[in-house]
Parts: C-alpha cells; structure tokens; sequence
C-alpha cells in the first residue's frame, strides 16, 4: 500500500500560474505525483457539479487540493509535498455574502454568485402588517460549525479488486453518492466502481462531499500506480478541507394583535455557500419551509439565498438548516412575548400548530397527530417552567443570575421535496434459520443496524442475535440514496418490514402447505412458528431448513417508497413532507455577569418520535443532541479571517465536554404514525436543533440583554447587545 499527501492551496483565492513538481519526484519513495491535469473530469457534485477535485486554474478556498503525492511511507509523501512549489497570482477574495450579492462572479462560467433563491408566499402580507398592532423588525445571526467528528476522513482506494476498475474502503457516510462522484470522476459506469463503509467514527453529516473528494483523488493514484493508496486527513487537515454548517444572516419581521395573535411574518435569510454549491440548494429549501416555525400565520414572505464566497464551503450538518432559523425565530417569539407584556409559553400556546392546522406552505396537518402542545406541556411540566420564569423574571442580587427559556419546533421528516425517497433492503434466510440483512443506508453511530435488526427480527419472531447486519456494499446493497434527513428508521425501517413480511408469507405459505393447515397464516414468535390458536407447529430454524430443501427461495427485497409530496418553486405552496414530527426543548442557565460566564444547568427535552424501536438509542439521539445544540449556543465557532482558518484544532475549536453538560430530563413522547413502521418517525436531527434557541432564551432573561448572535460567549455577555425596540400602532 501506498500513502497518499496532498497539498493544498496558500490562498483561499488565486490563479495558479504554474506547478513545479520537479523535486518533490526525486524523493525517495515516492511513486506518483497528481494534478488536475490527471483526473479524468476534475469536477463533480451532487447537486450541482462545481467542485474541483483539485485545482485547475484557480483556487476558491483554502482547502483547495493543488496536488496529491503517493509514496511508499507517510513521511515520504509529507516531504514531496514539502517539495512542491506553486506560482500563484492571488485574488481578492470575497467572504462575506452580501458583498458576493453584488460583486462579479466568483466561478467564471457563473453570471452572479448566488446559488440559491428559494421563495413561500401565502396571504398578503402588506393586509397582515396592517392589521397588526404591533410589529418587531429584528436581525439574527449564525455562525460557521465544525462537524468535530472524532475520526478524521480517511479512505483507501485498491485497483482492479472483484472485478471493479477500483474499490474503495473507508470512513463514508453516503456510500452511493461516493460511488456516484466516484464513476463520474474517472469516466466510467457506477458497476466499475465499489464502495464499502467501514465502521465510521462519527459523521453528523460531515463525511460526504469532502470524502468523495479524497475518494477520487486516491482511486487516481491507485490506477496510476497499480497500488492500494491510503489517504487521510490529519485533523488539522480535515478542519481546513472539509465543509461545514451554513451560517446564517437573518431579517424577521413579525406583525401580531395586542393579545397576540400572529397575523404576518416576511423573513430573508442569507446562507454563506462558500465555494462551492455543495448542499446550498436543498438546506437553504428546508429552511424556507420551516422559517416560520410551528405557527399558525395567515400572512408570510420568506426569501432564502445562498451565495458563493471564497469561504470553506458549507454543506450537511445534523439540523440542515433548521437550527439557523430556529434560533431566529424561537428568539424573535420571545421578543414579542416581552413586547405584549406575556409570558413566552402563553403566547406559543395562542398559535401552534393543532390537528388540521394549515402551515406556511398551505399543507393541512391532517394525516398524523400533531403533538405540539403535549410536547410543550409535558416538558413545561418536568421544570416547572411558568413558576421559575417568574421567580427569574423579579430582580436578582448579585452576580450570578438565573434565566429559563423555552424553543418549540416541527420538522418534516425525510428528504421531502428535496427528491425521491425510497430505500431498499435484502434480506436472505439460511437453511440453519440465521438472517443476512442488507441495507442500501448506511450505519454512521446512529443505530440503525439495531433498528433495522431489531424490526425484522420483531416481524419474524427470531432472535436478533440471529441477524447479521451486512457492512454496506454498493456491489451488493440496494441504492437508497443517502442516509441523511433523519429517514433511516421511517424510510429504512419500512424497507426492512416489507423484506420481512415478504419472508414471512414464504415461510408461511410452505407450512400451510407442507402439514396441510386449515389456516391462511401463522404466529411466527419465540424463535418457533404457531398455529392462530397458539400451537407450535415447528422452530423457525426447522422451518427454515425444511423450506430451502424443498427449493423455496428465501431471500427477499424490501422496497419502500414514501408518500407522494409537492411544492410549487414560485409559490412555496404545496405538501413538502408527507409527516413531521414536534419538540419542545427548555433550558435553565446560571450566568455570572461579572465574568461572563454561561452554566447550563438543567435541560429538558420532550420530542415525538412516533413509536420508540429503541427506547435507549432514541435517549441516546437526545444527549448527543443536547450537547451539541449546547456547543452550537454558547461555545463552537470556527473563527474564519479572509478565508482563513485560525482555529484548526480543538485546543482552538472548543465543544462541549462532559463537564459542560447540563442535568438532562429527556421525555420521549410517542403517536404512532400511519407512515411509520410501527408507527415509528424520526429523532436524530430534532434534538439538536432547539438547544441553541433555548439557551438564548434563558441568557436574555437572565442578564435582560438579548444577544442575537451565535455563539452567545464571554465577550457578548460582557458588552451586551442593543435591543432594536418594537414598532407600536396608536
């Protein structure tokens, strides 16, 4: 195996003039040496097709691979690429997206830097402005997030294995999308190229774009030398290449009655993009869906954008656009609730979403219980939320100040409008009675294999122990697309059923038959199979072996398909998911304003998921999420200068660790939904999208200084931020 370096742009905007690879090839073990000039076709994308593999002409950002070296030993190809030297003519840069709004395009086969412009327009809002009595005009503020993933991408790439022109191994959250940006770079058909996932240490949606990346540049190298090729990113590495979460500017304007009824809301919100479109177009369409939040608002205009910079481009982080606007609009609530002389649970509860509630883009919730207000109870409950907001709202001595503050949410679950949504998994019974379970979605340390087990083991009443969860293997799994938006339990767990309920009615059907049973089906449970009346007939591996020497084919494919959904681009009117699922998160905080200091002490969580699978992994997705929407509120930030990276560590970067966590009250709330298996929806990404908003919340009560921008540090705090006031009617 080879080791594979690469070297990288010094400018986060440049031409490149010229490369001269001359010395770094006479060091001793090194094999190949690749510029743009060698990839087939140097960009790809799954959205939209713009992103170098590595630079051709010029750099967009400081991540921008220049070369890539393979040698025999890691130290080898650093030094080789130590040995590179590049010409550059470097150009202003821009890196702020309202001046990209304006400026001349960045990517010059482009006619302007804006990627994306989504828009929803329902009722008239001049009428709702009108008739409003008061109006609040407020701006919000999101910052750049790193992933903060504890394994660092890395991926191998091997030539000519199994019949493939090349297969690669390694840390991949969406394998097919690898696959695909893999064939398209090399020119060749998708049954060319393998991808198999090993185990991955962590992703949040971060191992997708940058690891496809790699994965080309190291399948070139391993063509071109005949050699595996190793290439990983020391963390270092990985902070200044790999994309991360949008940050968002933010104008929300909203008109209500005196006794507080919303009546109008017109939002615009910008997305930095960065340099390349990467996921731009679909976060930026989740955020014009959920802007609003889960209100009932006759009257909306919203506008998103995104826009090129020549910052590190931005793409899939857990929440995909939801904890930007959440944090907006979840503060800009309890604006308006101080602004009407109200409590902020009192005003929620005047306009949320209820059974048959009409949303922003005109969809009638009508297909599946809408939660809010029991989610909203039940965690305003566990705290004793009215009591202590009135306790922290009287005047506090001292220092150390106490504030508690609340964030309501809905979030569609799985892609939506974004695309087709459908996933696939095989499943194959042995003649000893074990199970091989196939999935085309992927295990990233969400659960899913558990889930997936857990279902098909439920349906067939065999012992999960019996399943074998398959690594994903694009030669063999089902393409599903990629496991993203919080659909692998919804999209893949019902995939999983059907496999299984297919089986089930071989094995069930073979018996009926074979003893000649007056029954149309069986009770498959205990590891046995039972008459309707509860007599065992035969064990499920007997059952088993029997049906395989009879020549019964015991392999099936599950396939699902999720319901129909639309959405109008002119109007953002129509039905862009086909189910939600609601939370409601509470934080308490301690802050010292003579230092600063922020201590989340209490964090209540109530989320609808449907049906728990598995209770202990759903309280799992609660932690994780919990301690990341608390780094999002009060501690990450990439702090990005001209395009360049500064803090590209975590003695730098700073996340939460276990002394920073809260006591946590989690409650899981359960409605089955009729879409789900077993009434099942989605968790992973709505825990971590209200904890920043929350925390805001309870640090504006607490220090009655409102901060309207993330992270909400030491500094702000300290300084404190003006309050734009609030424009009453006479």
């Amino acid at each position: 195996m080879l080791y594979a370096k690469v070297l990288r742009s010094k400018y986060p905007s440049a031409r490149i003039l010229n490369i001269n690879l001359d010395e770094a090839k006479k060091i001793p073990g090194v094999k190949a040496i690749i510029t743009a000039n060698d990839i087939p076709n140097n960009e790809f994308g799954v959205i939209i097709p713009d992103q170098q593999v590595l630079a051709k002409e010029r750099t967009y950002f400081i991540g921008d691979g220049i070369a890539v070296v393979a040698a025999e030993t890691p130290e080898s190809a650093k030094k080789a690429v130590e040995s590179i030297k590049v010409e550059y003519d470097e150009i202003s840069g821009i890196f702020d997206p309202f001046e990209s709004k304006n400026a001349s395009s960045i990517h010059e086969d482009k006619d302007n830097n804006q990627v994306i412009h989504h828009k929803l327009r329902k009722g008239n809002i001049e009428e709702g402005f009108k008739n409003s009595d008061v109006i609040l005009e407020r701006e919000y503020q999101t910052q750049f997030i790193e992933h903060a993933y504890m394994e660092p991408e890395v991926v191998i790439a091997v030539p000519y294995e199994n019949n493939s022109v090349v297969t690669i191994y390694g840390s991949v959250q969406n394998p097919f999308a690898c696959r695909n940006a893999v064939a398209s770079v090399l020119k060749i058909g998708f049954n060319q190229v393998r991808i198999v996932q090993n185990h991955i240490g962590g992703s949040f949606g971060g191992k997708d774009e940058v690891i496809s990346s790699m994965a080309a540049r190291a399948a070139v190298l391993a063509l071109k030398t005949n050699r595996p090729v190793k290439l990983k990113n020391t963390r270092e590495e990985s902070i200044i290449e790999s994309y991360k979460r949008h940050p968002y500017n933010m104008r929300y304007k909203v008109g209500a009655t005196k006794e507080g009824k919303l009546l109008a809301m017109e939002i615009e919100a910008i997305a930095d993009s960065g340099a390349y479109a990467c996921q731009t177009p679909f976060v930026t369409w989740r955020s014009v869906v959920q802007a609003t939040g889960p209100y009932e608002i006759p009257n909306v205009k919203t506008d998103t954008y995104g826009y090129y910079t020549n910052n590190v481009y931005t793409g899939a982080m857990r929440g995909y656009g939801s904890p930007q606007v959440i944090f907006a609009s979840e503060s800009l609530m309890d604006e308006l609730a101080q602004e009407l002389g109200m409590n902020p649970l009192e005003l929620r509860l005047k306009n949320i979403f209820h059974d048959n509630s009409e949303t922003a883009s005109g969809q009638k919730l009508d297909n599946h219980k809408v939660s809010l207000e029991e989610v909203i109870k039940k965690a305003a409950d566990s705290i004793n939320f009215l009591e202590k907001y009135k306790e922290y709202s009287r005047e506090q001595k001292g220092d150390k100040r106490k504030g508690i503050g609340m964030a309501i949410s809905y979030r569609g679950c799985s892609l939506g409008a974004e695309a087709v949504d459908a996933a696939g998994i095989i499943l194959s019974i042995q003649k000893d009675g074990t199970v091989y379970l196939y999935s085309g979605l992927a295990e990233n340390g969400q659960g899913l294999k558990t889930v997936f087990s857990q279902i098909v083991a439920e349906e067939l009443g065999i012992d999960i122990e019996k399943i074998n969860f398959m690594v994903v293997d694009t030669l063999v799994s089902p393409d599903s697309g990629s496991t993203v938006a919080s659909r692998a339990t919804l999209v893949g767990g019902n995939a999983s059923l059907d496999a299984a309920k297919n089986l089930k009615k071989k094995l069930t059907d073979f018996i009926v038959k074979k003893y000649n049973l007056a029954f149309k089906e069986l009770i498959f449970k205990d590891n046995s199979i039972y008459t309707p009346d509860q007599k065992r007939i035969i064990s499920f591996d007997e059952a088993a072996s029997q049906a395989y020497n009879s020549g019964v084919f015991l392999s099936s494919y599950g396939w699902y398909k999720a319901p129909e959904i639309s959405w109008d681009e002119e109007t953002g009117q129509g039905k862009p998911y086909f189910t939600y699922v609601y939370g409601c998160q509470i934080a308490e905080v301690e802050v010292d304003i003579g230092t600063g200091e922020i201590k989340v002490l209490k964090m209540v969580a109530a989320h609808d998921v449907g049906r728990a699978i598995n209770p202990a992994n759903v309280l799992g997705q609660f932690y994780g999420g919990i301690s990341m929407g608390l780094g999002y509120g009060i501690m990450e930030e990439l702090d990005i200068n001209e395009g360049y990276i500064n803090n590209t560590n975590f003695d730098e970067y700073l996340i939460p660790t276990v002394k920073d966590m809260p006591d946590i009250t989690p409650i899981i709330v359960e409605n089955p939904d009729p879409n789900g298996p077993y009434g099942a929806k989605s968790i992973g990404e709505p825990t971590l999208e209200l904890g920043a908003a929350a925390i805001a919340n309870a640090v504006a009560q607490a220090t009655g200084r409102r901060i309207r921008s993330l992270p909400i540090n030491l500094e702000k705090i300290l300084v404190g931020h003006s309050l734009k006031k609030g424009r009453k009617k006479k």
